[in-house]
């Protein structure tokens, strides 16, 4: 009999390929006459660039960014074999993972390190980034991820903003002009599993913020 194996990963405990792998070996166990096919999956959350990287053939890149809290971290996003798409989560570099339960607080918080690791694999030839939402610990609308890239985000004064999620109320403009890459040549495309708002009694700040 074949089985098809097609499992997430179990948050916090094991990775998509290990929950594949696990399950497979109790199957076999139960009886030897059983043929397993492993097809790991993701959400958009942390584990989707291994995923997408696996499944394509391709391979794992590692760069020095920054965590939420601007330390010095190394994290991963995930390369086709081709080196023209690259696979991105906030996760990796901005992901709940990062951070202690006591430093979970979205004003806080920022995804500038995701944009430091399309930014590297902009620079290395991707041409498509495909960008995957979960898992984050910011609540930022991507203005840390945009810092990255060179966006600069001014108050009515015009001094620039710090790339936190407490900063999105005081936005007055955002300059374009020092971007670090051409962005007009990237396709990007982005990968969630809901279709909350912003903000608004369904909105994200309202949704998610409170449990992270």
């Amino acid at each position: 009999m074949r089985v098809l194996i097609a499992s997430d990963s179990f948050k916090e405990a094991l990775d998509a390929k290990a929950v594949c792998e696990a399950i497979a070996r109790g199957l076999q166990k139960a009886g030897p006459h059983i043929t397993p096919t492993l097809f790991p999956l993701a959400d958009g959350g942390e584990g989707t660039a291994e995923i997408l990287a696996y499944h394509s053939g391709g391979q794992m890149v590692s760069h020095t960014v920054n965590d939420p809290l601007f330390r010095t971290i190394e994290a991963q996003y995930g390369r086709s074999a081709d080196g023209k798409t690259a696979f991105v989560e906030t996760a990796a570099a901005a992901g709940l993972q990062r951070l202690k339960p006591e430093e979970r607080n979205p004003l806080k918080t920022t995804s500038y390190g995701t944009g430091e690791l399309m930014l590297h694999a902009i620079e290395n030839g991707a041409k498509k980034i495909i960008f995957g939402l979960g898992g984050s610990a910011t609540n930022d609308a991507g203005m840390g991820m945009a810092s990255a890239l060179g966006f600069r985000f001014l108050d009515e004064q015009g001094n620039i903003l710090p790339a936190l999620g407490e900063s999105l109320q005081k936005i007055a403009h955002i300059d374009s002009s020092h971007l670090k890459t051409d962005l007009s040549q990237v396709e990007f495309i982005t990968l969630c599993d809901v279709d909350n708002p912003l903000h608004g009694p369904r909105g994200a700040a309202r949704v998610y913020a409170p449990q992270k």
